[in-house]
């Protein structure tokens, strides 16, 4: 069996930062593509950073400039730097893991990031 585990999520002031990390393990033979992912209370899911094998990465909007998304290849481990919090980051965040191009094989249970003053 395959598990996806995040860490690093927590509450803290606007303008601080955190770091998310996001480790798989188990019966995982290939891994293409790494992201992070957030649903807002009353909001849909929406893809916040990804980033490949060839080291292609895609962020949302909103988060440009501020989050910046890195893989350990041999742990099989993403992290998710966010500096100048907002807000409207408050979400929980979830880690997907894809074996291949296109795949949304796993996903895990999500780390709660809460910006608040």
């Amino acid at each position: 069996q395959v598990e996806i585990a995040e860490s690093g999520g927590g509450l803290v002031q606007p303008g601080e930062s955190l770091r998310l990390s996001c480790a798989a393990s188990g019966r995982i033979f290939s891994i293409y593509t790494m992201a992070w992912y957030r649903r807002a209370p009353g909001k849909q899911r929406e893809l916040v950073a990804s980033t490949t094998d060839g080291g292609d990465t895609i962020y949302l909007d909103s988060v440009k400039g501020r989050f910046t998304i890195s893989r350990d290849y041999p742990e099989k481990q993403v992290y998710l730097q966010m500096n100048s919090l907002k807000p409207e980051d408050t979400a929980v965040y979830i880690c997907n893991v894809g074996r291949y191009r296109g795949d949304m094989g796993y996903w895990g249970k999500g780390t709660l990031v809460t910006v608040s003053s």
